[in-house]
């Protein structure tokens, strides 16, 4: 690359939302690179870094040409045989091309393609200094930043996600004049709001980082990320526990301190009587402390504060962390002593005064409904069904205490704290919490299976209800989370091994569904009026869409473990029951895939099948099921085959009531030398219709074994 320096922008600001602040870094970077790359700017964008700190957005390039390269302009106009008249004189439109390009028509050039000829005005256009393109890039990068909401100050006219403040632009030494949101660039940045109040020189754009160390200023979130787990790490040895800083409370509170200190601390030891859960959710999620836990995993009364500074005194920090962390922590211990007071049983008759939804009525109907297909379930799978209906009758009343009240995230987890204070099994105690599970993308299921059964109840009745309500998502939207919900339930009976047919128990689910719902879900016509409720067709129409629904959650899920798109539909072409089947089958085709002869099988099935289709539309009828008639056979090949077919019949048969769907496609693979010795040497369709129907029905059968596990010609 000639002529080449490094590239330095800094955009400094108020202090950035922390939970947005690394995708506006990220965003930031690709801004820039693209506009580099758009106006044809030679630089190492490979070797792109994007800094952030609360205070900053900033770029970092190496080696950007100080020139842009000549520009060669085209600009294709209008067809040839448009462009001119009968005369060959130019149209207004081909004038009108030229005069736009600043050309007469006789200097635009022709573009013969295999498409067509057109009218074409090429020049090379001479590259402009970086320097001068580089305000408009960062402009534009600055526009294309995810921001929702952004805010205007004083009385300015742009707007930004918080006020700016100053504008380094620098390449290599260089200060890059130009103007952005009302700042114009130069080389003063600062420095730590508190340690270092006085602006900083930065010499060139290589230099930039080492002075905002210097200044009290850690801009690589990776280096800010290490050094607060030092800094924990550090503090923890002081307890003598084990600090619990996951990646998300990490970040978070990384992208609040520019040089993060941690600091002991301590609370009381008599709140440690309240949930674990409860404090812990109080620290990292209201005050980003970190809590530190025993060898054993139980909670400490240390927990770990991170100061964006390097105070004198840091026992007056610490003094304050601990006195805000402690009327929290004696609102989470009232709480949890006045709900103690009242049994979870004793909120039911409150879920009737708490909307679910308008037309499916309130949680109290919703648990009913739930608990019903709970006890459907549990009988049909062999879980106690006493359990079962009691954790779907108790699973919406921790959702009315003071507890979930002030700390949504713990609904469930509270309900199994009350559960088992009340009383209650330590099945359903279990169930009330591990029901939520998956939670999130890779979560476990449910561990338990009366938790299992009522996970699976519970996203039932959540689909069908609001299907039925027609407020099933649409592109981006989704309120009711529900593509979560299917995707939990899918897991849950694949992974749980439920063995339940899924049409069935939506069906089941929407026999549940007031007919209001039903008709509150039907569109109104052209005249502005709702068709009348078939309550019936109705309940038929969403059994399919909802079917259709959870497979499409299934498709990303197989996609994830390496399954592909043709094994999945080849599955889904008989159109298993259970998911327990489907996946039983889709593992055996996947088997079957990798042995040698699937390839052949898979084209001679798709051959049977193409076969069989033509005849059956000449005929209006399926060869499938007709009797084969050894009488009628003409060559041995065919003979072979019947024969090899009927022994793979006779040794499928048991392995295909079990479900071992590998041990059925593992035998079946021995048919490919009599399958292909007939394909060789045999014509199916002979003249004589007796010995042409009999061949047909022999290829009849042996697709119908393949079928019995998957339509394998579509491998």
């Amino acid at each position: 690359m000639s002529a080449a320096k490094s590239l330095l922008i800094e955009l400094g600001t108020e202090e950035l939302p922390p939970k947005a602040l690394d995708e506006l870094a990220a965003a930031f970077q690709r801004g820039i690179c693209d506009g580099l790359a758009k106006r044809g700017v030679e630089a190492s964008l490979d070797l792109a870094k994007a800094y952030a700190s609360p205070r900053r957005l900033a770029v970092h390039i190496p080696d950007v040409a100080v020139n842009q390269p000549e520009q060669t302009i085209e600009r294709r106009g209008p067809a040839i045989n448009a462009a001119l008249d009968a005369e060959g004189q130019p149209s207004k439109a081909l004038q009108g091309f030229a005069q736009s390009c600043g050309v007469s028509v006789e200097q635009l050039e022709k573009l013969e393609t295999d498409k067509g000829s057109w009218f074409v005005f090429r020049a090379v256009k001479p590259g402009q200094p970086v320097a001068s393109l580089l305000p408009d890039i960062v402009d534009e990068a600055l526009k294309g930043l995810p921001i929702p909401k952004p805010m205007r100050w004083a009385d300015h006219d742009y707007s930004f996600v918080r006020p700016v403040h100053w504008l380094v632009i620098l390449h290599g030494a260089d200060i890059v004049d130009g103007e952005v949101l009302g700042l114009k660039s130069g080389r003063k940045s600062r420095g730590h709001r508190f340690m270092h109040a006085q602006p900083v020189h930065v010499a060139d754009a290589d230099s930039w980082l080492d002075a905002m160390r210097a200044a009290k200023v850690l801009a690589d979130p990776v280096e800010r990320r290490q050094r607060i787990r030092d800094e924990v790490a550090k503090a923890a040895k002081q307890t003598g526990g084990q600090p619990q800083l996951d990646d998300a409370l990490l970040n978070e509170i990384a992208n609040l301190t520019e040089w993060p200190a941690a600091i002991a601390c301590t609370f009381e030891r008599e709140f440690l009587a309240v949930p674990p859960e409860a404090l812990v959710t109080t620290m990292e999620t209201n005050q980003k402390f970190v809590p530190v836990f025993d060898a054993s995993g139980k909670l400490t009364e240390h927990f770990i504060g991170i100061a964006n500074i390097d105070s004198k005194d840091p026992g007056e920090i610490r003094k304050g962390y601990e006195r805000v962390i402690r009327p929290r922590f004696a609102d989470a211990k009232f709480f949890w002593d006045e709900d103690l007071k009242t049994p979870l049983a004793g909120y039911q008759d409150q879920l009737k005064n708490v909307t679910y939804q308008q037309s499916l009525g309130s949680l109290w109907d919703k648990s009913v409904r739930v608990a019903e297909l709970a006890r459907i379930i549990a009988n049909r799978v062999g879980v106690d069904a006493g359990e079962a209906t009691r954790a779907a009758a108790l699973s919406k009343c921790d959702l009315l205490t003071r507890m979930v009240g002030e700390f949504p995230e713990l609904q469930g987890v509270m309900g199994r704290y009350y559960a088992s204070r009340h009383g209650e099994t330590a099945e359903v105690a279990a169930a009330l919490d591990s029901y939520y599970q998956p939670r999130f993308a890779g979560d476990a299921i449910a561990a338990g299976k009366v938790g299992q059964v009522l996970a699976v109840a519970e996203r039932f009745d959540t689909l069908a209800g609001i299907f039925a309500v027609g407020l099933k998502p649409s592109g981006n939207k989704d309120p009711f989370a529900l593509r979560r919900a299917a995707l939990g339930l899918a897991r849950t009976l694949v992974e749980g091994q439920i063995e339940l047919d899924l049409k069935g128990s939506f069906v089941e689910a929407l026999e549940l569904i007031p007919e209001a719902a039903l008709a509150a879900g039907l569109k109104p016509g052209k005249d502005g009026k709702a068709p009348a409720l078939d309550a019936g067709k109705r309940r038929g129409v969403l059994v399919d869409e909802l079917y259709d629904f959870v497979i499409d959650r299934l498709r990303g899920y197989y996609a994830e473990q390496g399954f592909t798109s043709e094994q999945f539909e080849a599955v889904l072409a008989v159109a298993p029951a259970s998911l327990v089947d489907f996946d039983r089958r889709l593992r055996a085709v996947a088997e079957f895939g990798r042995r040698p002869e699937a390839l052949s099988l898979a084209a001679a099935n798709k051959r049977v099948a193409n076969i069989l289709r033509k005849q059956a539309e000449e005929a209006n009828a399926s060869i499938v099921g007709t009797v084969v008639d050894p009488a009628h056979f003409e060559a041995d090949a065919e003979r072979h085959l019947a024969m090899a077919l009927d022994a793979a019949k006779a040794d499928t048969a048991a392995p295909l009531q079990s479900g071992d769907y590998t041990a059925v496609l593992a035998r079946l693979a021995q048919l490919q030398a009599p399958v292909d010795a007939f394909f060789d040497s045999v014509l199916v369709n002979a003249e004589d219709p007796a010995v042409r129907a009999n061949r047909l029905a022999l290829l009849g059968q042996l697709k119908a074994q393949f079928t019995a596990i998957a339509d394998i010609a579509r491998l």
